[in-house]
């Protein structure tokens, strides 16, 4: 069998079933805990095959269908280690996403979940800053409640204080939600390190 290079790979493998770009590979770390959970890292079936072919992954688990070129058959990986380690970052950058997931994806006034937005806690009108300990998650109707006042003067109180997280406490967070498809192949290495109930 003749193996592609990687120049003839792409080409070799773009005339395969029009379905088949709907099964993508998770993509574990060397230490088989996925790079990211929310959202959960996953691959174009496409870049776990090439990836496969340069060596740079190992298949653990495949799907049942199949890719075809002239020369080459393989079944599609469903679950991909990576060879070579990826340290985790452990900086959070401060965007809107993480945010977020600090809270939960609910707002840190009422609880709700859904049409939210952010707001800071000291008004920036106040001299508050835009950092980490400064800015929740908010609905719009707490938001709009809010304005540009106090907690104090607005009668809204925090469920509880925003502080900056941990990377690792991040991670965790996002095994909370889950996507809207897991195929069973995923399953025991999205979990099998999640700490048991009593």
């Amino acid at each position: 069998m003749q193996i592609p290079t990687e120049t003839s790979f792409r080409s070799e493998f773009t005339h395969s079933p029009g379905g088949l770009k709907h099964h993508p590979a998770l993509v574990l770390n060397a230490d088989y805990r996925p790079l990211s959970y929310y959202p959960l890292s996953l691959w174009p079936w496409q870049e776990a095959v090439k990836a496969a072919w340069l060596d740079r992954v190992q298949i653990i688990a495949e799907y049942d269908e199949v890719a075809r070129s002239p020369s080459v058959q393989i079944r599609i990986p469903s679950v991909v280690v990576l060879k070579d380690y990826v340290k985790p970052q452990k900086r959070v950058a401060f965007t809107r996403f993480n945010l977020f997931l600090r809270d939960h994806f609910s707002c840190q006034y009422c609880g709700a979940r859904g049409d939210l937005t952010f707001d800071h806690v000291i008004p920036r009108a106040s001299g508050g800053i835009t950092s980490w300990e400064n800015v929740v998650a908010a609905c719009s109707k707490c938001n709009l409640r809010k304005g540009s006042r106090s907690l104090r003067r607005s009668g809204l109180s925090l469920r509880k204080p925003p502080r900056r997280p941990q990377a690792e406490e991040l991670r965790n967070s996002g095994r909370k939600f889950p996507p809207g498809y897991l195929h069973e192949s995923w399953l025991d290495f999205l979990y099998w390190d999640a700490e048991l109930e009593a």
